[in-house]
This record gives C-alpha cells, structure tokens and sequence, in this order.
C-alpha cells in the first residue's frame, strides 16, 4: 500500500518560463526569495532518469527543496474495507465501467469494492499510469528528494502524508466523485500523461494557459487544486529569504487559480 501511494502520489517580479526542456517557473517574492517551481510527475518512464543537469544544479544551489510530501518516508496508506460496495454508490453504467478497467488492468474487483471511491480511484490511475510505461522511482518529486538527500540539502514538505489523506477524506460521498471523474475521463487522463511526459522529453509548454485534454471541475477542482493553490502560496510567502526548489504535480502551474499567478498577485 505504501508504493500505491507513493505512486500517487504542479510579490516582486513576474513568474517567468525557465529556459531549459522541463516545464518551471522562477518567481521572485516580495522578501528577495527565489522560487524554481518545477511541473512534476509523480511517476515517470525509464527516460525521465536521471534528471535533467540543470535541474540537478537548481537543487544543489537551493537553501532546500521542497514538496507536497516527502514519499521516501515511511507512510501508512490503509483504509477500512466496511464501505458499502460500490455496485450501491455507482449507476448500473459505471459499475460497468469500473469491472471493464479493473478486468484490463488486471485488478481484482473485489479488492476495491468496499473502499473509499478515492481509493478506488487512487488504484485505478496508479495501474493506468504503470500500463502507460510510468513507474514510482521515475517520477519527478522521488527523484528531486533522493537528489537533495545526496547533496544535503533540506527537504521540506508542503503538506504530509497525513494531510493528503485528510483532503482526500473531504472529498464528499467518501471519495466518489473523485472515482466518477476517472471513469468519466479515462482516455483523457491516458492523452494527458503523454502530454506532460513529452513536456519533459521534449519541451515545456510556452503558456500557462495551456489547454489540457480534460480538467476537473466545480467543488472537486476546487477542492483538490485551486484551495491547495491558495494555502501553498501563502506559506511559500511566509518562507525565510531564500533560494527554494519547489516541486509540486505539473497541473498546479496551470489552468485557473494556478501557483506563480497566486504567487504574483499575493505578494
């Protein structure tokens, strides 16, 4: 459960694009810190590895790194399995599709079928993005940390593991429209991993505004990216004068309420 998870597991001056074939952003903020905000992975194929040199001299010049949470602690990732099924919390439609993908991915039904809809969900895109080739010790963040750690730079986390499990349990009817969303958006979620990792091997996207496959709406984009957004800028604000590598999943550099806005117009 724990590689699950991980697996799970984006003032003064502008946030201008850096040059380089990874997607960030440096942002200056009113006490003189410099912010290098890198669009992560959180799993990754064989040729995102090693990182790339620039990004390695980011972190070994930083005063730390940080992230949403440090995923090479040790992190307790277990749920109760006395949920009513999931036949009773889906349409007849859905269930469907749930015993569709878990047939092609290979996962039992009934393993899922008492927990949490997050988790469920959390399962379903964890085994997507190992049939897409991506795989945890490939990610970007895992990556970062086992680099600072090597070159002794502080590692500070954004939120935890045990607050990313309190916002999941937010999510309301116990996570299941976290589960209809990646059902609903299935093949979009599989063209938008393609999509971020061709923004690592090849080249970052040249807007902020880019236009994604799919995005998520109303409460649960709030929920999970713009309230996030909001508590993240604000801290990183608070943060002595500094040199900082900040490494947070690519989405929260764009789209609406994304980070180096909210950075810009809360100084």
């Amino acid at each position: 459960m724990m590689t699950t998870f991980r697996r799970l597991a984006v003032l003064m001056g502008l946030a201008t694009p850096q040059v380089g074939a990874y997607p960030a952003y440096n942002v200056h903020t009113a006490n003189g810190s410099r912010l290098h905000l890198v669009g992560s992975i959180h799993m990754g194929t064989r040729d995102m590895s090693p990182l790339p040199p620039a990004l390695l001299k980011e972190i070994e010049n930083a005063s730390a790194l940080i992230v949403e949470v440090d995923i090479t602690k040790p992190i307790s990732f277990n749920t109760p399995d006395d949920y009513p099924s999931l036949q009773q919390r889906l349409s007849s439609s859905q269930y469907q599709q749930l015993a569709e993908r878990c047939h092609s991915l290979g996962l039992s039904l009934q393993s899922i079928a008492h927990k949490p809809g997050w988790h469920a969900a959390l399962m379903l895109q964890a085994m997507q993005a190992n049939q897409n080739g991506l795989q945890s010790e490939n990610g970007i963040d895992y990556q970062a940390i086992q680099a600072a750690y090597r070159m002794g730079i502080p590692v500070i986390e954004l939120e935890g593991a045990e607050r990313q499990m309190q916002l999941l349990d937010r999510i309301p009817d116990n996570g299941i429209p976290l589960l209809q969303d990646s059902l609903a958006h299935w093949q979009d979620n599989s063209d938008m991993m393609k999509i971020m990792i061709d923004w690592w091997l090849e080249a970052k996207p040249k807007q902020k505004n880019l236009t994604l496959p799919y995005g998520m709406s109303g409460d649960l984009y709030n929920l999970l990216i713009s309230s996030r957004n909001a508590l993240w800028a604000q801290w990183l604000h608070s943060r002595p004068k500094g040199k900082y590598v900040v490494v947070v999943g690519a989405l929260h550099l764009y789209g609406e309420n994304n980070l180096p806005d909210l950075l810009n117009t809360s100084k």
